[in-house]
């Protein structure tokens, strides 16, 4: 019998509406694809501004093309029990990333880090589409999102080896 390997991974962004829930549907649905890995996942936001909403219609559209529904999740802020809870707490960007460094307690044992440090794109940071992105910036952060999964999932299983 072959034995799980549980973890926690947490995803965050700014407001929890976009990139983070995006990473969070990607990663349960490609996990499902590794019977081998018992993995708590969720995402939330450093700011507050969308506490309570689901994530962006822009989001779940192009999530929901691509395969991953998300409207079942809803915003929540970042807050001192995830530094107990999650073994990997991944940021979208470096200014989330700092704001993480800085809620963080001292002795944090778990992985604090970029995504997209997992993946082989040319990018460190996922590009918030919420302003600027259009259609083509929503698809863009699911491909990078699905590359930093593939990377994730695959580094996960090593070290649990």
């Amino acid at each position: 019998m072959t034995r799980k390997i549980s973890k926690s991974v947490l995803f965050v962004c700014l407001g929890n509406i976009c990139r983070s829930p995006t990473a969070e549907a990607v990663f349960r649905q490609r996990v499902s694809d590794y019977p081998q890995l018992d993995l708590n996942i969720d995402s939330a936001g450093t700011g507050a501004w969308h506490l309570g909403e689901n994530p962006d219609e822009r989001s779940q559209q192009v999530g929901a093309q691509r395969g991953y529904p998300m409207s079942d999740l809803c915003a929540r802020q970042v807050c001192p029990e995830d530094f107990e809870q999650f073994d990997y707490i991944l940021a979208m960007d470096r200014t989330n990333l700092d704001n993480l460094r800085q809620m963080a307690p001292s002795d944090y044992p778990g992985h604090l880090g970029l995504f997209l440090d997992y993946a082989d794109t040319g990018v460190s940071e996922v590009p918030d589409p919420y302003y600027t992105g259009g259609d083509k910036g929503f698809h863009q952060v699911v491909d990078l999102i699905e590359a930093a999964t593939d990377g994730l999932l695959e580094h996960l299983l090593k070290a649990g080896r």
